[in-house]
């Protein structure tokens, strides 16, 4: 299960986007809870927001119990989740995540080919008096005998995006295979969640 994302290189495409903060900092090391940022689809162009990593509904009272991941495949039927694939999609930029496997739990860095992936995700908004917070929650898929985050490329991006994407186009993404990765066995230094630097990529 990707429990953890990076992004800490990002393009200037990216930072060029309406609503990218100007006071965003690289991170090694994000765990469910942070803040993370997220794509949706804005006026004529995508926008970026800062996002808990947490599906919070605006009905939900129990904060501890804000989902991180949402099953590909059950999405679209879920009640937590089913109106925020209808209608709030979004994507999150990173430069990769970990992985950890084996009886000892070892840690993986996952990456792909681009230097930034975008994974699907839904989000939510959720008022705490007169705010309103955003909130999201990674999708994955099976990869095998584990789940990853579902990645989307350059042309899925769109369609995903895309609020008149049909109903078949969208549960296409949901089903599509795995994308390809690489992957590099690390330190623990990961290990530690409060660790966000450089030495969480520390090879084994």
């Amino acid at each position: 299960m990707s429990g953890r994302i990076a992004l800490f290189r990002w393009t200037p495409a990216l930072a060029a986007l309406p609503g990218f903060p100007a006071d965003h900092r690289p991170h090694w090391n994000q765990a469910p809870g942070a803040n993370l940022l997220m794509l949706r689809q804005g006026e004529g162009s995508r926008e970026v927001a800062r996002a808990r990593w947490g599906l919070t509904p605006a009905w939900l009272t129990d904060l501890s119990r804000t989902p991180a991941h949402a099953r590909s495949e059950t999405l679209a039927e879920q009640p937590m989740f089913r109106e925020a694939f209808r209608e709030r999609r979004c994507l999150v930029p990173a430069n990769g995540f970990y992985e950890w496997r084996g009886a000892r739990k070892r840690p993986y860095w996952i990456t792909g080919e681009a230097s930034v992936l975008h994974l699907a995700a839904i989000w939510e908004a959720y008022p705490v008096g007169e705010t309103l917070y955003l909130s999201l929650a990674l999708i994955t898929q099976a990869a095998a005998d584990l789940r990853r985050p579902l990645l989307l490329d350059d042309a899925e991006q769109q369609q995903w995006l895309d609020p008149q994407s049909s109903d078949t186009t969208l549960r296409g993404l949901l089903i599509k295979p795995p994308t390809a990765l690489r992957e590099r066995a690390l330190a623990g230094i990961v290990n530690d969640p409060k660790v966000d630097a450089p030495e969480c990529l520390t090879p084994a």
